[in-house]
């Protein structure tokens, strides 16, 4: 298991990095899941309104099998800051949990809060809205998005506790 560090900690670390190798997220994120702190490599989703992306990678292993053991990831939506349809609910959460995902940072919106909140994963989103995703069958996966403004690459790292996220091109 990868050591967890304040985000705090790290942002001191980072203070002078001009690289973008370290990024801030915005602090527009609200926490939806059991779990406040966590971190891994990132895979990213992108789609708008239509969760069948989200979905598919969510029923798949959330973890990176290196020669150090199972690395659990995080899943990185970039849903266009959308707050007209949840990209994510109850039975997405369960998946997640049962998939061994680290987390779940979603640029729009969730429901089924109540059910979310008992998920022992991350969980990490705009606002709630009950309305449901339409199936179109349309989004993108493992391609860098842009998440309020921020860069996210597969395979960064983003580190999310109390305090909020960052992400790094390496593991720090």
């Amino acid at each position: 298991m990868h050591p967890f560090l304040p985000t705090t900690d790290l942002c001191d670390q980072h203070l002078d990095d001009t690289s973008g190798h370290f990024r801030v997220m915005p602090p527009v994120f609200k926490d939806f899941g059991l779990v406040r702190r966590f971190c891994g490599p990132v895979v990213t989703v992108q789609c708008l309104e239509d969760n069948t992306s989200v979905k598919a990678a969510l029923e798949s292993p959330g973890w990176l099998e290196t020669v150090d053991g199972r690395v659990p990831q995080v899943l990185v939506v970039a849903g266009g800051a959308s707050l007209r349809r949840a990209l994510m609910g109850g039975k997405l959460g369960a998946h997640a949990v049962r998939n061994g995902w680290a987390g779940v940072v979603i640029d729009g919106c969730v429901r089924d809060v109540a059910e979310l909140a008992q998920c022992a994963v991350g969980i990490r989103a705009l606002a709630l809205v009950p309305m449901p995703t339409q199936r179109r069958v349309v989004g993108q996966t493992q391609i860098a998005v842009q998440i309020q403004g921020v860069w996210v690459h597969p395979g960064d790292w983003l580190y999310a506790d109390e305090d909020g996220m960052v992400v790094s091109a390496q593991p720090l």
